[in-house]
């Protein structure tokens, strides 16, 4: 897949941290009027071209290693000591040469690895070592450095953090969604539970007492006896209709709810998936054979796969799933996966089929009567 096709295709948690990277790669890009500001010393002929030069060469060394320490901090990485030290460096030499534009920058990459009190102490350092150094070299304009200074400072760091809080927010709210879909999943199996234990608590419980009454009568009276065994065999398969019904009932999936699921786990996956569904005109018997497709091919899509995109429609109670991701020649089907809902859905009146097509996808088809 092309560079471009992997930039589409990429999860939405993965696109919102570029986007706040590469934002915060914009706010700290001061230390570009660097290369101005040696432009128009070089024009006033005041520097000679080789201090120029190495001027230049200690700034591009500074844009470029000064994107790596913020993407660092949002993906919860060690505080790159080494990277800080050189830019550190690079930031100390400029500053000496009268180039304020690279310690904003610089302060802000460190303080994104500080506690806020300890920003904030090094970026009033910072203001007031250049400019205390500035007013000792004498011929500059200190208050408009200062208030200057400052303004870049405040932007600076002030952007990195709120960056660094809105990444951790985005953070927090992809965790809820998660832990939100964990707590459906649940309370569903609860309900399930209590369902059960109503049901098959009272009828346990008759079958029991009917069983000891059974056994007193048996000595005196056999016919007795019999008649109300027969009564516990009537008892036993009557509550066994009636788990059967209960669980039946909890099988019933809603496929939207399967295919939403789906697609955010497979996009959590870095598998980019699109569906198309038209589901409102089918069966809840249809609904719930094909989420249960649904959730079969994508957990083959996950185990079995190394796809970057999944197709998913449905039209007509036919759902097609194709995938990239297809690898080397299929073996057989699982008889307790796809080759079990081959009979579920032949027993049905439909038809299952998994195979590689012609475009070199896996394609997973299945018909149900709608």
């Amino acid at each position: 897949m092309s560079l471009l096709g992997r930039l589409w295709n990429a999860p939405k948690l993965t696109k919102i941290r570029w986007v706040i990277e590469y934002c915060t790669d914009v706010i700290l890009m001061f230390p570009l009027v660097g290369y101005f500001d040696l432009y128009i010393r070089h024009q006033e002929g005041g520097v000679a071209l080789p201090l120029i030069a190495a001027g230049v060469v200690l700034l591009l060394t500074f844009n470029v290693l000064s994107t790596r320490p913020f993407r660092i901090a949002v993906r919860g990485g060690k505080r790159p000591t080494a990277i800080l030290a050189v830019t550190g460096v690079i930031a100390l030499l400029l500053g000496l040469a009268g180039q304020m534009w690279s310690i904003p920058t610089w302060v802000a990459l460190l303080a994104a690895f500080l506690p806020k009190r300890a920003g904030l102490a090094l970026a009033l350092a910072s203001i007031a070592g250049f400019n205390l150094y500035l007013w000792w070299l004498g011929g500059w304009n200190v208050a408009l450095m200062i208030v200057v200074q400052s303004l870049f400072t405040v932007i600076s760091v002030g952007g990195v953090w709120a960056n660094l809080a809105l990444w951790r927010l985005t953070l927090v709210a992809h965790e809820g969604e998660e832990a939100l879909a964990r707590l459906a999943v649940s309370e569903e199996r609860l309900r399930f539970a209590r369902d059960l234990n109503d049901l098959l608590g009272q009828s346990l419980t008759d079958v029991a007492a009917r069983a000891e009454h059974a056994r007193r009568t048996l000595a005196s009276d056999q016919e007795a006896a019999a008649a109300e065994m027969f009564e516990v065999r009537d008892l036993a398969k009557r509550s066994l209709r009636e788990v059967r019904t209960v669980v039946q009932n909890y099988r019933a999936i809603d496929l939207d709810e399967v295919l939403a699921s789906v697609r955010a786990v497979l996009e959590a996956a870095d598998v980019r998936c699109t569906v198309r569904a038209e589901t409102g005109s089918l069966s809840p018997e249809t609904r719930t054979l094909l989420a249960t497709v649904v959730r079969e091919g994508a957990t083959n899509v996950l185990k079995h796969s190394k796809a970057e995109r999944c197709t998913i429609t449905i039209e007509d109670g036919v759902l097609e799933m194709s995938n990239d991701g297809v690898n080397g020649p299929v073996g057989e089907h699982a008889p307790n996966g796809l080759a079990g809902l081959a009979q579920r859905l032949r027993a049905a009146g439909g038809t299952l089929e998994a195979r590689p097509d012609q475009a070199g996808r896996y394609l997973l088809r299945a018909a149900v009567p709608a």
